[in-house]
């Protein structure tokens, strides 16, 4: 099955899954494994912005992680800094890159913000091959961002 149909499978059930929930944690949990599971990719996760100026690790699915993340550093930091999404094809080539990882090899990372436009915290995925996000991932992961915003923080 091609990565445009998982995501259009997968978009509804993460709808299904976050009905009548509440806990973001809880969310952030289910998401990551659901992301981790139906896409195979090497670390699912979320970084929280809990510190002021630091995102803390969430929850997530794969091998250990960075505990914490500065605003504007590493791929997650820049994506916090920036308000988008960054694609990332080689992380080798990231100026700044934080490795919590040395087998990951590419990276995206979405920007998640509440119904008011503030930021909360990011997801970021990996994978432990060169260039596996594209397009259709920024486009699938924004509109999951998207519900979830909708889902947990209510819309503007």
């Amino acid at each position: 099955m091609d990565k445009e149909k998982i995501y259009q499978e997968l978009l509804p059930q993460v709808e299904a899954l976050m009905a009548g929930e509440t806990d973001e944690v809880g969310v952030q949990a289910n998401i990551a494994a659901v992301l981790k599971e139906r896409l195979g990719y090497f670390w699912v996760g979320f970084y929280t912005l809990r510190d002021g100026d630091r995102l803390r690790l969430g929850p997530f699915q794969g091998s250990v992680a960075c505990y914490s993340i500065p605003y504007g550093k590493g791929v997650c930091g820049s994506a916090w800094a920036q308000g988008e999404t960054i694609v990332v094809p080689d992380v080798e080539a990231f100026p700044g890159h934080i490795a919590c990882s040395s087998l990951s090899r590419s990276e995206i990372v979405v920007p998640v913000f509440d119904g008011q436009g503030r930021f909360r915290c990011v997801l970021d995925i990996d994978s432990d091959e060169l260039n596996a996000f594209d397009e259709t991932d920024k486009k699938y992961l924004e509109q999951l961002a998207s519900l979830m915003t909708t889902h947990l923080y209510g819309q503007a």
